[in-house]
């Protein structure tokens, strides 16, 4: 198992805060996806998000958040 620095992927995201938020909501978003049960998955899917945000294959946005005017 690889174990991931938070200076690492640092270096991707710009703080380890926004990276280890990019890799879980990415975690997320391919759990929603169908999966066909026959096949066994050898990694979890965190392990899978950090590894494609370190290799520097996933791209995100920030979307600033909007204020209620109440």
């Amino acid at each position: 198992m690889r174990i991931f620095t938070p200076t690492e992927l640092a270096k991707q995201a710009g703080t380890k805060y926004l990276s280890m938020l990019v890799a879980a909501k990415f975690a997320r978003y391919v759990n929603d996806f169908p999966q066909d049960r026959s096949i066994d998955r050898a990694k979890k899917l965190t392990t899978m998000a950090l590894e494609e945000l370190s290799a520097g294959r996933l791209t995100y946005r920030l979307i600033r958040r909007r204020r209620s005017e109440t």
